[in-house]
């Protein structure tokens, strides 16, 4: 199961996700974000080293450096 955070502005629950990307200059880099639904890349736990935050404006979840 994907862990889960819900919108503090509107009670949606999202999804977090993990995915490795290649950047214009070759380098590679992992992102995380929060989906609606469940896709390839889901993830049961928050990160090492990371922790849930929520966007003042939107309510919206997200992540930060611990």
């Amino acid at each position: 199961m994907a862990f889960q955070a819900t919108n503090k502005k509107n009670g949606k629950t999202y999804n977090l996700h993990k995915k490795d990307v290649t950047l214009r200059g070759g380098r590679r880099q992992t992102i995380y974000y929060f989906a609606g639904d469940i896709r390839d890349g889901a993830l049961d736990e928050v990160p090492a080293g990371m922790k849930v935050i929520y966007s003042d404006r939107t309510g919206m979840p997200m992540l930060a450096r611990e």
